[in-house]
């Protein structure tokens, strides 16, 4: 039997969720790997032992899976902790993830119901539309990189200039603020110190008008003017078209945390915010709202949550009284309006609620309440009840406390949209023992490359 820190090697035989692998060890152990594919053979450490499998670590991959036939063009890839399937054409990674949700619901839930399918996104590259990028090195007195953490490391950042993910106006504006701060000779911040200049660079794009907004984060501990690199970005050209910016900021940001955020922000060109389009409505998207990183592919998610809707809405007689539940800025809420008599949402962040306020209006939107503050109190605030109920909650699911009160409204259906399929397979628990149970399910693919997927399912309680 293997012993902890000992080195093995093997092919991976089978993935199971959330994005690991499993290869047998020399006397037929299971070990559990994070971050392969099946088909490849790998190196590992073992890092933990448990009573039924061992845990490893991926060392090297030494030979590929048949199955990793796609070029990929992004220098960062497969050393950056990003993306893991670049190598697998896109219907390889969607069935890969299909067949690793079905094993898990069919285990833990246990029903048969009416599955949707797997709904791919609209663009498999290029596709997101935020990114957040790192200054630091690649090794200790190293040159500047601007980009993404090394997989498996705190500090080690690796250059992301030709990442695939991202639009090649994304990779420019990357390319030349680093180029810009190594001209200048700007150290990066040091996290372990609380020393150091450079902190983060942010970049959000827009779908519908193609300008970007982007956001340099620095301490205040140098004073250094940044207009005449916000001039050098808007000169910026690919090919025959100009990059075109919504906004160019300068963030501030003195905290020990390395979270990408500033205390204060000076704007160098443009507005705080640019404007982008959902299923023909208007979103005023500033700096750190929360906006689906895929915008086609959250139009696909969001047309099933209207699928989902028009199930009930067909059967109820009139326009229910909708509770958007973990409504981020308000997105989901507008979305299904049309199809309510009121909407009343919920989140917990007030930069995000206000967003939806303002984004509400501008869309001509009356019939929907944004209300700021956890969902466990803020329900005792609403005195209309709800008709439909729709649950989108942050990645590690529904409180206790709120779970029990949100069943305790005996809404006949809900929809549960979830980014952490484990998460609602806990809740889901919960659920089932109320008398709630899966009336009918899909996945969507939002992030393609990496290993993540949403789970959209609509919920009917039993003689509700």
């Amino acid at each position: 039997m293997l012993k902890k820190k000992e080195i093995a090697e093997g092919t991976v035989i089978k993935a199971v969720y959330p994005n690991q692998g499993i290869l047998c060890g020399p006397e037929g152990e299971k070990i559990y790997v994070k971050g392969v594919v099946p088909g490849q053979r790998v190196r590992v450490r073992i890092t933990k032992k448990r009573e039924t499998h061992l845990l490893g670590r991926l060392l090297e991959v030494l030979e590929y899976s048949p199955e990793e036939t796609e070029i990929c063009g992004c220098s960062a890839f497969p050393f950056c902790g990003g993306c893991l399937y670049q190598y697998l054409p896109y219907e390889k990674q969607l069935a890969l993830k299909e067949t690793q949700l079905q094993e898990l619901l069919r285990s833990s839930v246990g029903q048969e119901t009416v599955y949707d399918g797997i709904l791919g996104s609209p663009s498999p590259l290029a596709y997101r539309n935020k990114m957040e990028f790192s200054f630091g090195n690649e090794r200790v007195g190293g040159p500047l990189h601007l980009g993404l953490h090394k997989r498996g490391t705190t500090y080690d950042i690796l250059m992301a200039d030709t990442c695939t993910i991202v639009h090649e106006d994304v990779n420019a504006v990357v390319r030349t603020v680093w180029e810009y701060c190594t001209e200048k000779e700007l150290p990066h911040y040091h996290k372990t110190t609380n020393t150091g200049f450079l902190r983060h660079l942010l970049v959000r794009r827009s779908e519908s008008t193609g300008e970007l907004l982007v956001c340099l984060v620095t301490t205040s501990g140098i004073d250094h003017d940044f207009s005449p690199l916000a001039d050098r970005l808007l000169r910026l050209r690919i090919g025959d078209h100009p990059v075109r910016f919504a906004g160019i900021l300068h963030g501030f940001n003195d905290l020990p945390a390395d979270t990408v955020q500033y205390q204060r922000a000076d704007i160098l060109y443009g507005a705080d915010f640019l404007t982008d389009e959902l299923l023909g409505l208007r979103f005023r998207i500033s700096v750190f709202s929360f906006f689906q990183t895929n915008t086609k592919g959250a139009e696909v998610l969001y047309g099933k949550v209207r699928e989902y809707l028009g199930i009930f809405t067909k059967t109820a007689g009139r326009k229910p009284v909708i509770y958007d539940l973990y409504s981020g800025t308000g997105t989901i809420a507008q979305i299904v309006s049309p199809e309510a008599s009121h909407v009343y949402a919920v989140e917990i962040v007030e930069e995000a609620v206000e967003s939806a306020k303002k984004n509400a209006l501008e869309n001509g939107i009356t019939n929907c309440t944004f209300l700021c503050g956890d969902v466990l109190k803020m329900l005792d605030e609403i005195e209309e009840r709800p008709d439909f109920i729709i649950l989108d909650p942050p990645r590690d699911g529904i409180a206790p406390k709120a779970l029990q009160k949100i069943m305790q409204y005996d809404v006949p259906k809900m929809i549960y949209i979830s980014c952490k399929t484990t998460s609602f397979v806990r809740d889901m628990a919960v659920l089932h023992v109320a008398g709630w149970e899966m009336e009918r399910y899909a996945y969507c693919g939002l992030f393609p490359q990496t290993p993540h997927i949403e789970t959209i399912v609509l919920l009917q309680k039993l003689n509700s």
